[in-house]
């Protein structure tokens, strides 16, 4: 199996025959180490999370990796058509904000890591954006767990490099990381997040192993008609970031009957330029043609398409809307279909909805589907 690895020390409790009170005492330090060198990453990465990349001093190892890691982002873009500099710095960016001591404190404060077993716990990885799992790859390694690494092929650049500088800022993480190509052995859980197709096949090959299987998931915006031209400029962002790639990207619409949609087309307007990017343009001429051809009615403005469709996935450069007429109704049928949902977009609505403009700004406590991954992992 061809490995490349990033070696970590692990303790030994045991043969240090220290007393239990004490063991208690080194495994909140060992925590602690975690959250220091995932906050130095933080703010290493804080030095990418605008478009002209600032070189900061005082940032650790950064002799070393600055200049190597602006060369990983230019492969990225050479290799992934879809991670344009702006969508991998929008990424950087939400990451160097939620790795600080702060928020990474927060976030495991709600958690007992008391009598953690280290297990080696498989990961793979999706690569629909930039660093999609980088969560998990966080989840584990802070849980005190060994990662075994699997990623997509669509993104693979970035976050083997990141793994090197966590191993330079805290050398306890090598042989704790692990990357392979090939067909996964020696694990005692994984992740696996893919299609419905690949998620049925992961659900068998993995029957015998704890595991966490994501599958496919849309999120949607619930929409009043009383929306500011900010929340529908908002509604946009939760649209048009990743050209809509992501699960936590709007890909439908509820709307009430007899909603006029020009608002809506004017409020997105300022992502016009997006039809310039080929990827975009050569998908919206595409899916246009098939419209027209199939002789189904939408509305388009030159870069987005809405067409009524009961799907909630929709294809790049379109949005599916539907109308309602009960909100009691339209809560029941979101219920309903909890599965297939990932975020809620709205205002007032439903008591687990996002802010306009904050789907692809999650907490480090908002698990995808829902699902505590950390619990999860101090249980296997």
């Amino acid at each position: 199996m061809k490995i490349f690895r990033c070696s970590f020390r692990l303790l030994n409790f045991a043969a240090a025959k220290i007393t239990p009170n004490i063991v208690l005492r080194k495994y909140e330090m060992d925590l602690q180490q975690r959250i220091n060198a995932f906050s130095k990453l933080g703010t290493f990465l804080s030095q990418f999370s605008s478009e002209d990349f600032q070189k900061q001093d005082g940032v650790e190892h950064n002799d070393l990796f600055f200049d190597g890691f602006k060369h990983q982002l230019k492969l990225a873009q050479e290799h992934n058509g879809w991670f344009t500099k702006s969508n991998i710095v929008f990424a950087l960016n939400g990451w160097s904000k939620q790795l600080t001591k702060n928020q990474l404190s927060k976030w495991t404060s709600h958690y007992s890591f008391d009598d953690v077993n280290s297990l080696k716990v498989a990961i793979i990885m999706a690569g629909n954006i930039p660093l999609v799992g980088f969560h998990d790859f966080l989840a584990v390694l802070i849980s005190g767990h060994n990662v075994l690494v699997k990623q997509s092929t669509n993104d693979k650049q970035l976050l083997p490099f990141l793994a090197k500088y966590l191993e330079y800022v805290e050398p306890e993480f090598k042989g704790k990381i692990n990357f392979t190509e090939e067909k996964l052995n020696g694990f005692d859980a994984v992740i696996a997040t893919g299609s419905n197709n690949t998620a049925r096949y992961f659900e068998y090959y993995f029957k015998d192993k704890p595991s966490i299987i994501r599958k496919n998931r849309n999120s949607i915006a619930v929409l009043t008609g009383n929306e500011t031209k900010e929340d529908l400029e908002n509604l946009s962002e939760d649209i048009f970031r990743y050209y809509g790639l992501g699960c936590r990207n709007v890909s439908k619409l509820f709307v009430p009957e007899n909603y006029n949609f020009d608002s809506f087309f004017k409020a997105i307007y300022k992502w016009h330029p997006i039809i310039n990017e080929a990827k975009y343009a050569n998908n919206y001429d595409y899916n246009k043609a098939v419209y027209l051809m199939s002789e189904f009615n939408m509305l388009e403005n030159g870069f987005l398409m809405i067409k009524e469709d009961k799907s909630f996935a929709s294809p790049i450069a379109t949005v599916f809307y539907e109308y309602y007429n009960n909100k009691q109704a339209l809560k029941e049928t979101l219920n309903a279909e909890n599965q297939n949902i990932q975020c809620i977009v709205s205002n007032s609505f439903s008591s687990k909805e996002i802010k306009f403009g904050n789907t692809q700004k999650p907490e480090l406590w908002d698990y995808a589907d829902n699902v505590d991954t950390i619990s999860f992992l101090l249980k296997i």
